[in-house]
């Protein structure tokens, strides 16, 4: 244990105050970084003859961190996590597609084989390469897969790489690669070549949509559709009006009028359909979620009193079936709203668009990409027309060559030559008579590519083969030429013919619904609680199992208290909430209703009708004068009120009746009519509880 302290303290570099000499520092760390101590080595080597000063040491450090930094940021925004507008790529997508291509041979290759190719492209691990391939697989178009690649629906993993295979699809092979185009630096290693951005005729920026978090910044593209880019790219050679929208591969519904040409959100729709009465089957659901995520956000909601669900049952296999059973009572129409409302049946996507351009992030909008992918493609396919203007122009100086070598007999020149030089001069000497049918000038490679023509070749030659592939290579030329000069057409037939093949294999597969209606949170809510008032305990709440007040309530409701001392509240719907025993009525409050309220102050008593209005959540109002006391409280207006006295000498009437809808509707501030100046023992609505049909009984008359 001592020995190894010793060691570990020796492998330290020492710093010297007085002039000694240090201890020799370790060499620092490569490239690549797996030693902690090489900024502190470089920071004594720089110091090391000079005294020791603490801020020298400080200033040193901070000035590597800061630069590490730096370093580190700019990698992970351009070489992790952000996409290249030129090719829609990240760095590991790149390095799947490039290796694909390498190993492309038109048969399926273990996923396997691919990633332990890649890896010498893509420093890390296999794991990030295998994940990305099969997401790119997942997306349909660059990659076909052959096995168990997941499901998109429910987030089931693929299988094993060693088990599933892949190919690159046609679509990339004549879209993403050109090997003449293509410009290479260096792999991590050094060992090999690598591209720096794919020469793509793609919009794949759009196509296939991303996300990515880097230091200091994050993207997340929307993928859209192929065709509906096709045709949008067409209209900006056109000089036309286009729109594009995403589109997922989950389906959904989607409202997008706030989209904003990217720069905003979209909402997306899980696919609802009404099965029967008691039935709802969701058909497709949003992207960002799966059948599992989807089914546990339902549950939650009803677990939290949102909803009300009987059953759950998921039959998805390649299509979404989710099927949910309604409970006894509860409509299917309304449960739809309430899915949408409180689950991910339902879900807000935003949108920013930030790319590498010019080895800078920039931020644009979907129109900005396309336009930019357009330009791209007419300066890629220019460059093709020339690539192969060139190679038709060699083919037909060299097919020139080759059939005036052996109609003319040069060939026979070279027979009495002795030496390379003089066979070489001797060839030069024998076309200058035909000089002016070539298409340029003679150089030593067309020398040494006509003197490795074979014998076989020569006697076998057919003159009029070759002038049928000399007329089709001059025919050839001359389209090509033609191209060149109408590039924007060529360009537009070339999106159009890519339209007509691909166009009917990816259909929009979320529709376009120019505005979701809006639900109302509240009005969708079911009643899932039951408040009660327990007297005894003084508890109220929904787990409280009370015989009074019994109340079906949302979780959005709140409820009113009001005591016999004329106070009232108003709180949150409660668990379990003690108001004591003195607890007159409760009720969900509501602006507009009225309520009918008899009190006493013990000198007269006095009849009111009002309104509460607002109020502040949990503040203490009084609703009646200090130190009454309510006789009666109820909402609405009852058509009597039959109003009992307490016994008293030579008191003739003991019961009276009244019309409170002859009163005036009021704050809950107001006093109110005095109905008498006697003691009241009772004020009810129902004649049947105490009341004396045989006493005298007169109306009170308000003054």
């Amino acid at each position: 244990m001592s020995s190894a302290k010793n060691k570990k303290e020796s492998d330290q570099p020492e710093l010297s105050i007085e002039g000694a000499k240090p201890a020799p520092a370790k060499k620092p760390a490569d490239a690549n970084g797996n030693r902690a101590d090489h900024v502190v080595a470089e920071v004594v080597e720089a110091v090391v003859h000079k005294p020791f000063d603490p801020k020298q040491l400080g200033i040193g450090l901070h000035t590597r961190v800061d630069r590490g930094f730096l370093d580190y940021a700019s990698y992970v925004i351009r070489d992790r996590a952000i996409p290249n507008l030129a090719d829609g790529l990240k760095p590991v997508q790149r390095r799947i597609l490039w290796s694909m291509h390498q190993k492309d041979d038109g048969r399926f290759n273990k996923v396997k084989t691919i990633s332990g190719h890649c890896a010498q492209y893509h420093p890390h691990g296999d794991v990030s390469i295998e994940d990305a391939l099969v997401a790119l697989t997942n997306k349909r178009y660059l990659i076909e897969g052959q096995g168990n690649f997941g499901n998109i629906f429910t987030g089931d993993p693929a299988a094993a790489p060693r088990y599933i295979e892949c190919r690159l699809t046609e679509l990339a092979r004549t879209e993403l690669f050109n090997d003449e185009m293509t410009e290479f630096v260096s792999s991590y290693d050094g060992r090999n070549k690598e591209p720096v951005t794919l020469p793509c005729k793609l919009p794949l920026v759009l196509m296939l949509g991303t996300e990515g978090i880097a230091v200091g910044l994050s993207t997340r593209i929307l993928s859209h559709n192929f065709p509906e880019l096709l045709e949008a790219q067409i209209a900006i050679l056109k000089q036309q009006p286009f729109k594009c929208l995403p589109d997922f591969t989950t389906g959904g519904l989607m409202d997008a009028r706030d989209y904003l040409d990217g720069k905003g959100t979209v909402k997306v729709r899980a696919k609802i359909k009404t099965k029967d009465e008691s039935t709802v089957v969701i058909k497709e659901i949003p992207p960002t979620t799966t059948t599992e995520s989807l089914i546990a956000s339902i549950e939650d909601a009803v677990q939290k009193g949102k909803l009300k669900v009987k059953s759950i049952n998921d039959f998805t296999s390649e299509n979404v079936e989710i099927e949910i059973k309604c409970p006894t009572g509860v409509d299917a129409e309304k449960l739809v709203d309430a899915l949408y409302a409180f689950t991910d049946c339902e879900v807000s996507i935003s949108s920013r668009i930030i790319v590498i351009k010019d080895n800078r992030p920039v931020e644009l909008t979907v129109s900005e990409v396309l336009r930019e992918n357009t330009d791209q493609l007419v300066r890629i396919l220019k460059r093709e027309l020339e690539l192969r203007e060139k190679n038709l122009l060699d083919e037909l100086h060299y097919r020139t060559l080759e059939r005036i070598f052996i109609e003319e007999r040069i060939y026979k020149l070279i027979e009495k030559c002795k030496t390379s030089e003089a066979v070489t001069a001797a060839v030069y000497e024998g076309f200058k008579p035909f000089k002016r049918q070539l298409v340029r000038d003679i150089i030593d490679a067309d020398v040494e590519r006509l003197l490795q023509v074979r014998i076989r070749r020569i006697s076998l030659f057919d003159i009029n083969k070759h002038r049928e592939e000399m007329e089709k290579v001059k025919a050839d030329l001359a389209e090509t030429l033609k191209n060149l000069k109408s590039l924007t057409k060529y360009v537009i037939g070339h999106l159009e013919t890519l339209l007509e093949k691909y166009g009917p294999l990816y259909p929009r597969l979320t529709t376009k619904s120019a505005r979701h209606e809006e639900v109302d949170v509240k009005a969708v809510a079911f009643k899932s609680f039951k408040v009660a008032y327990d007297r005894e305990s003084g508890y109220v709440g929904y787990k409280v199992s009370g015989e009074e007040f019994k109340l079906e309530c949302t979780k959005f409701d709140k409820i009113l208290l009001v005591f016999k001392d004329g106070t009232y509240k108003v709180a949150e719907l409660p668990e379990k909430l003690f108001v004591g025993p003195e607890l007159f009525y409760c009720g969900l409050p509501d602006r507009e209703t009225v309520f009918t309220c008899a009190y006493t102050d013990r000198k007269a008593s006095y009849l009111k009708r009002f309104k509460f209005g607002g109020t502040i959540m949990n503040k203490a109002y009084l609703c009646i004068p200090d130190k009454s006391r309510i006789l009666y409280f109820a909402p609405d207006t009852p058509k009597v009120l039959y109003v009992r006295y307490k016994p008293a000498p030579h008191q003739k009437i003991n019961q009276q009746t009244c019309d409170p809808s002859k009163i005036e509707i009021k704050s809950p501030k107001t006093r109110g009519r005095q109905i008498s100046i006697k003691d009241i023992s009772s004020v009810t609505s129902d004649p049947t509880r105490g009341w004396d049909e045989k006493a005298a009984t007169t109306e009170i008359v308000f003054v």
